[in-house]
């Protein structure tokens, strides 16, 4: 029997709030094509022709991208009917803990901004392998640790002041160092994480909040308070985040991107230990002293 996962996220409340954000998602279009636009770069990196591809949260910003590269048969995926529907082809409401595709159904599944919501991202990696024919890929984009990091800040500062002790009000987001080890647990080969940024600016600290609100991306942990927050929480925290010129509000995306491939056996394969027909040395050109000796040492 294997153990449920602990649970983190109010999955049915995401559910809503991402259904309610397909009307009000437009303010933030800049961000959310930036955001495909680098994930969907990763695909200028292989030779590799893709027919049949699914797409995971990608709010009708991916799929479209994905059809004009000629994919044949791409069917987008959301936890919500609305967000699935709004890349205009196949659509699936479906929930990414519970994936509802026979093993090998594709060569490609694309993730973008979504999965930092589930509750059991090694399970939901680990069926998204299973889905995958094999020497498939995978890629995903996901907010990383330091995201928000700010306003994180200025929240747990301004309500323990207020209340004498703090909730979880911004989700927690993976650190680069997971990526990789995530890949390799779910079974994917040649994986593969990196970071990069998006740097945002806003006209005042308000319009960051006005902004994840519309993307639907508000507090939906389980542990959070569930009493009405104090009416000077939000001008307190609001007005401790660093400020540019003119009041105007830094804030940094931090993308994580995890890149994978399901097992077949034409992958490269890492060499057997032993098995190396040069040595480091003759490669480096250096003397028969060991490569760690000082020179000039006797």
């Amino acid at each position: 029997m294997t153990q449920a996962p602990h649970l983190i996220f109010d999955r049915p409340l995401l559910r809503r709030r991402r259904e309610r954000s397909a009307a009000t998602q437009h303010r933030i279009a800049p961000v959310l094509d930036a955001a495909a636009a680098r994930l969907l770069d990763r695909l200028d990196d292989t030779t590799r022709r893709f027919h049949r591809a699914l797409e995971i949260g990608g709010r009708g910003h991916v799929a479209p991208v994905l059809a004009a590269r000629g994919i044949e048969s791409v069917i987008s995926m959301d936890l919500s009917p609305r967000q699935a529907a709004a890349a205009g082809g196949l659509a699936l409401a479906a929930d990414e803990e519970w994936l509802p595709f026979a093993p090998g159904s594709f060569d490609l599944v694309v993730a973008n901004l979504c999965l930092h919501w589930v509750n059991d991202l090694p399970g939901a990696l680990l069926q998204i392998r299973h889905a995958l024919a094999p020497d498939g890929l995978f890629i995903a984009t996901l907010p990383a640790l330091g995201t928000l990091q700010p306003l994180r800040e200025s929240l747990a500062a301004a309500e323990a002041e207020l209340r004498g002790g703090t909730a979880p009000r911004v989700s927690p987001f993976p650190e680069l160092r997971d990526g990789a080890g995530l890949l390799q647990r779910a079974g994917f080969a040649l994986p593969v994480a990196d970071l990069e940024e998006i740097s945002l600016l806003y006209r005042t600290p308000l319009a960051l909040l006005r902004d994840l609100q519309a993307a639907g991306e508000t507090n939906a942990v389980l542990a959070r308070d569930p009493r009405t927050p104090p009416r000077a929480l939000f001008p307190a925290a609001l007005a401790m985040l660093p400020s540019g010129s003119e009041g105007s509000v830094p804030a940094v995306l931090r993308l994580l991107t995890l890149t994978g491939w399901s097992p077949s056996p034409d992958q490269p394969k890492a060499a057997r230990p032993g098995s190396a027909n040069a040595r480091l040395a003759d490669a480096l050109g250096t003397t028969e002293r060991g490569l760690g000796e000082p020179a000039g040492r006797a």
